[in-house]
């Protein structure tokens, strides 16, 4: 496993490495561009001599004279190579030195293998080294007239200079490189410490907090925003889950508080029931009271089993397209019997709107668990309405009554498991407190949320936001 600093390392290494790199190609393409404006100066004073001499054929055409008594020497040393470091010769094209300029020898003259290349392949470039030890740089052009060579020009000039700015620029790159490779080594030090400090740091305090500190929260002393971001961060996780740690332990002692009683009851029965013979019926009324509690339990540990697949990391809802007005007609004709029984009239106020992304199964089983609240929480002769409508994007359902009401300090804590208002507990004693919850859970799994809103003495609405299935809207 890789960490932090051997990857700021790694990146200061590559930096340091691209930087040798760069330095080696600007070294080499100094040095190239160099030679190219050499051989181009000397190409340019070769060219501007046979100018001179191509305006003036007959300046050379002396035979007679050798070339420090010859006349046309003044003639061409009065010409534009007074300011020009290099030195010019020429020759024959059989190597014998017509003129020069002067600030060159006559010596050493043109070789034969050089001459041979130079009227085969008419410009030819030499480096050599002078006597002296000095490198130079020659040009060797042969001027043809009417497809004859007629004399060959050499221009030469000094390396010395060229040589000596490569190695000033040399220096001035080892310099400042090695001083940007120092720089780059001792600011990735430098940032690994200032990077790794606070994680580290954050990385104790976690690793040493224990479940009886849940409370305590990370401090983390940085001026940089993205460490008290990631701080901020970890310590919303440790809310979260103090959150879910309270709510579990809260959820485990209820339910063992709700259980409790029922097994209390089933206990004592059976005890009194072994403390002497009895009758057949008197062990009938035994396993018929024993029977309840059972059923207690059994109606306490479904929704408890209910909630448990939807906590989960997945819920298990399989969402389709859903027409939402045949949906709740159905839900709304199986419990009419019901409403009737207790003489409160069930209806359905249902508008055309979108479907929706559901499933059946969980949907109707939120429905239900609404409206048998609604119609045990309602007096005979009062009204249950279940209406649908579109609002924008969403879809609403809502399930209205004309019960009790509920309290406002009791509404925040209606979706609590588990939680029951005591005019709930006195009306309903064989409830569980599971049901709000359930209808929490399973709307939210399909992206939806439920609001409420009470009166005392009034009733209550309970509503139910899904998003609009979209697709379907688009087609329509």
């Amino acid at each position: 496993m890789t960490s932090l600093r051997n990857l700021i390392s790694s990146f200061a290494l590559m930096l340091m490495a691209w930087l040798m790199g760069f330095s080696a190609l600007v070294y080499f393409a100094s040095e190239t561009l160099l030679h190219r404006f050499v051989d181009g100066r000397l190409l340019g004073l070769a060219e501007t001599l046979a100018e001179i001499i191509d305006h003036h054929p007959n300046i050379l055409e002396d035979s007679g004279q050798t070339p420090a008594s010859s006349p046309v020497s003044p003639r061409l040393n009065q010409r534009e190579f007074h300011d020009i470091v290099h030195s010019l010769r020429v020759f024959s094209p059989e190597g014998r030195l017509l003129w020069k300029s002067p600030n060159a020898s006559a010596y050493p003259l043109i070789s034969p293998h050089t001459l041979d290349r130079v009227l085969i392949e008419r410009t030819v470039y030499e480096t050599v080294a002078m006597p002296d030890g000095t490198p130079a740089r020659r040009l060797f052009v042969s001027v043809t007239r009417e497809g004859v060579v007629r004399y060959v020009l050499q221009a030469e000039t000094s390396l010395l200079h060229y040589q000596t700015a490569l190695s000033e620029l040399l220096l001035l790159l080892i310099v400042s490189s090695s001083a940007t490779l120092l720089v780059t080594w001792l600011g990735s030090l430098w940032l690994a410490k200032k990077v790794l400090t606070p994680i580290e740091a954050l990385c104790a305090g976690a690793e040493t907090m224990s479940e009886a500190d849940l409370g305590k929260r990370l401090a983390l002393d940085s001026p940089y925003i993205e460490f008290r971001r990631l701080t901020q961060a970890v310590n919303s996780v440790l809310d979260q889950f103090q959150r879910n740690s309270e709510t579990q332990r809260n959820f485990c002692e209820i339910a063992a508080h709700e259980m409790k009683t029922p097994l209390t009851i089933l206990r004592g029965n059976l005890e009194v029931a072994l403390l002497k013979a009895r009758t057949a019926n008197e062990y009938r009324d035994v396993l018929l009271s024993n029977l309840e509690q059972v059923d207690r339990l059994i109606a306490l540990t479904r929704p408890l089993l209910t909630l448990a697949k939807f906590t989960s990391s997945r819920p298990p809802v399989q969402l389709a397209p859903l027409e939402v007005e045949p949906f709740l007609r159905e839900i709304v004709q199986e419990l009419t019997l019901l409403a009737t029984d207790r003489r409160i009239t069930l209806s359905l106020d249902a508008r055309a709107v979108p479907s929706i992304l559901g499933d059946p199964q969980w949907l109707k089983q939120a429905m239900i668990n609404l409206l048998d609240n609604a119609l045990r929480y309602t007096p005979a002769g009062g009204t249950v309405t279940v209406r649908a409508r579109a609002e924008e994007q969403e879809v609403l359902i809502d399930v209205e009554d004309t019960g009790h009401g509920i309290e406002p300090e009791h509404i925040p804590h209606l979706f609590e498991r588990f939680y029951r208002t005591e005019w709930a507990r006195a009306e309903d004693a064989a409830g569980t407190g599971l049901g709000l919850p359930i209808v929490k859970e399973i709307v939210e799994a399909h992206g939806g949320t439920i609001s409420v809103a009470s009166r005392v003495g009034q009733g209550s609405v309970f509503t139910l936001r899904f998003p609009a299935y979209l697709k379907q809207t688009m087609l329509a």
